[in-house]
Order: structure tokens, then sequence, then C-alpha cells
């Protein structure tokens, strides 16, 4: 090989992966496989985290073609063979900080590295979901991925379709994002803390804030507290770890207009729109709904 065919990416730890030539068999934390499907590279296999199980969570696969992609497991069923059982020549994960590897062990992670490049991207509230999705990006056409300006023209039209509902006559529906813990708890978000959310915010999305209090990214309420919270749309988390929002509802009796939300999103703007497009959905029918 000569030099100019050598693949090279400095990932959000500063450390520099490379390979001889542009890396073609993709292993990723699914939430990473999904963003780089949108953005044009399929992955041959994604792994998950401790809160997932030995299926995919289809919450966050995205439309990832899980007939062609297979999925190694999570957690505990982790280990480096496993990991290259099909022989991988790139590893991209994410981290909420620090350049920890997020979903594997450190004794998973620092042998698996000496073994195959990792890529990590930091996709923490430190960054915007811009900047996170810039990043991703900038890996995607590293691997090959053209732009797809038609993606970004949807991505374009919903974050319009999103600021000009929010900016209506009228009082601004109550939003609220949480993730159902039981019949009788929440997790509800403190949407400053999440990058997708502050997105909503900048938009002119009324998401509410939970009272100060314990918990960085979550406050944990009883299920009548966060109805107290007042919410005209829920955004909910999907994912498969997280209890059922009829649950939580059922403990109370609140009507709210529900959105499925899944707090590990996919970086892409085809993934971004169609949450936005969720979120308009639902802005639109409550707005149409009031005087």
């Amino acid at each position: 090989m000569t030099e100019q065919s050598e693949w090279r990416f400095s990932d959000d730890r500063g450390q520099l992966a490379t390979a001889p030539g542009r890396p073609e068999r993709v292993l990723a934390y699914v939430q990473a496989g999904a963003t780089l499907w949108d953005l044009g590279i399929r992955p041959q296999a994604v792994f998950g985290s401790d809160h997932d199980g030995p299926e995919p969570d289809r919450a966050k696969t995205g439309t990832l073609p899980l007939d062609e992609v297979g999925y190694l497991g999570a957690g505990g069923a982790l280990d480096v063979e496993a990991l290259l059982s099909g022989g991988p020549d790139l590893v991209v994960a994410v981290s909420y900080g620090g350049g920890h590897v997020y979903g594997l062990a450190p004794e998973t992670a620092k042998p698996l590295e000496e073994r195959v490049p990792v890529v990590v991207l930091d996709v923490s509230q430190a960054r915007t979901f811009a900047e996170i999705g810039d990043r991703f990006a900038e890996l995607a056409r590293s691997l090959g991925a053209e732009d797809r300006p038609d993606a970004d023209h949807d991505l374009a039209t919903a974050r319009e379709r999103l600021r000009a509902l929010t900016a209506g006559p009228g009082r601004a529906p109550r939003v609220v994002a949480l993730s159902p813990a039981g019949p009788g708890r929440a997790h509800v978000a403190r949407p400053r803390m999440w990058p997708e959310l502050r997105v909503l915010t900048e938009l002119g999305v009324g998401l509410v804030e939970p009272a100060d209090g314990p918990g960085a990214n979550w406050s944990t309420l009883d299920g009548a507290d966060a109805f107290a919270l007042r919410p005209d749309i829920v955004l909910t988390d999907i994912r498969a770890h997280a209890a059922s929002f009829d649950d939580l509802r059922g403990a109370t009796g609140e009507p709210a207009r529900v959105v499925p939300w899944n707090p590990e999103p996919l970086y892409g703007p085809r993934g971004h729109a169609r949450f936005l497009n969720l979120v308009a959905n639902a802005l639109e029918a409550e707005r149409a709904i009031r005087p």
C-alpha cells in the first residue's frame, strides 16, 4: 500500500485510528451503527450496552436492515473474541465523556483496541446535536459515504415546520420528556442536558424543566408529580429497558398526547428529521383542538 491509500481518522479522544486501506467491515455500537446507516454506510454488525439484551432493541436500530446486519449481544455476553468473530477492520463506539467506551467493559475495550482500530465519538451533553452529527458525517465520508442533499433538505424542511408551528398564536403546548420507571415512577428529563432536546428548545418547543434536585440528567418523580407538570405532550422513552408509558399513565389516569422518544438518537439527517416531524405532528394535533 502507498502512503496515500492509508485510511486515517482522529477520534474524539484525540487518538488516531489507521488502517492500510478504507475499512469495509465496520462493527459499531448500535446507536453509532444506526447513525452510520442513516448516512449511507452499512455496518457489518452492531452491539448493545448493559441496558440491552440478547436481541437488538428496535427503538435504537432505526432503519438498520437487521436481516443483513448482525447483532453480537450486549453487556457481559461481549468479550474480545465475540466482537472479533466477524473479522471487523474497524470498531465505532461512543462515549459520554472522558473518552470511556460506552457499552464495553474496560477489560474488553482495551485488548480490543490492541487488535483492531477503534474510533470513539463523544455524544455527551457537552456537545451540540449538530456538532455530534458533523462528526458522524465526517466519519461516514471517510468510509466512502456520499453527501445526501435530499436528506439535508428533508431535515431543513422539518426544522422550519417546527419553527412555524411553535411561532403560532395561542398558548404553546407544554412538552415533557420522560422515561417511565414503572406504575408509580418516572424519570423526567432535564432538557438542557440532552442535545436533541436542546434542538427542540431552540426551535421553540415548550419543553418543561423539572425542579432542581438530585439527578444530573433526570429528575425521578412519582407519577402524580410527573403529571403535575401539566404536559400536553409527552415524549416517552421507548427503549426496551424503559417501563410502559401506559402503566405510568394508568397509575394516575392522566391524559396526554404521546410521542415515542429514543434518548440515544440517530445523528443522521434522516433519523433526526423523522423525530422532528413526529413532534411537529403532535404539536399540530394539539393546536387543532385549542381555541
